[in-house]
């Protein structure tokens, strides 16, 4: 999908609701990584929407850096995040033609972003571990293959879902602590309701060599 197109849906699919599309509380995964989340340190949350989990790692005294193509997303974002009381930088861009910053994040929030294209997906992928400090935390959450049965959310191109060898792949310039598929209900927002077929990595980049 080229990038004006990717706009133009995200745009209107924000802008169609005053609701939050994906509901206002944190993804279910990131609220169990809370306490590798420490007050100062750096995050970048990723395609971070209308904000239920960029604002959610603000309240955890994070630095956060939050990167979006949605204006009307980002604009629900600042609005949840007067009323929850945290403050976070909010920068309006396409990820995949991002200037990725490298080696700058403590940890690197990527949940649910299933909008990349097979032909994305290595830069993609690559640009997550480099944007990482040494010794730095890659929290990802995604739809496996299975979801395309459950129909509960997520894209219905199979090539946009993740599989372990997939991800074993991609990072395995990173230690990978945790990799684990398993299907759970969901409850986040009306676009991701019911049974789905998940993904979690949790992976740290290698400290520097000295």
């Amino acid at each position: 999908m080229a990038a004006p197109s990717r706009a133009a849906f995200w745009e209107a699919r924000y802008a169609a609701t005053d609701d939050y599309v994906f509901g206002e509380a944190p993804n279910t995964f990131l609220q169990a990584q809370a306490h590798r989340i420490k007050p100062g340190m750096r995050v970048l949350s990723v395609a971070d929407g209308e904000g239920r989990n960029g604002v959610y790692l603000a309240s955890l005294g994070a630095d956060v850096h939050a990167v979006e193509i949605s204006p009307t997303a980002i604009a629900k974002a600042k609005r949840l995040a007067a009323a929850r009381g945290v403050s976070l930088t909010w920068e309006q861009a396409d990820v995949t033609g991002w200037a990725w910053p490298q080696s700058t994040f403590d940890v690197v929030a990527a949940i649910f972003v299933q909008f990349i294209t097979a032909d994305e997906q290595a830069a993609f992928f690559a640009n997550l571990a480099r944007a990482l400090k040494p010794g730095g935390v890659l929290l990802l959450q995604g739809y496996r293959p299975e979801q395309l049965a459950y129909g509960t959310g997520g894209p219905s191109e199979i090539s946009q879902l993740y599989t372990e060898a997939q991800l074993r792949t991609a990072f395995s310039s990173l230690r990978i602590v945790s990799l684990r598929a398993h299907d759970e209900e969901i409850a986040e927002g009306a676009a991701h309701a019911g049974m789905s077929a998940l993904i979690d990595l949790i992976a740290i980049k290698p400290e520097a060599e000295t």
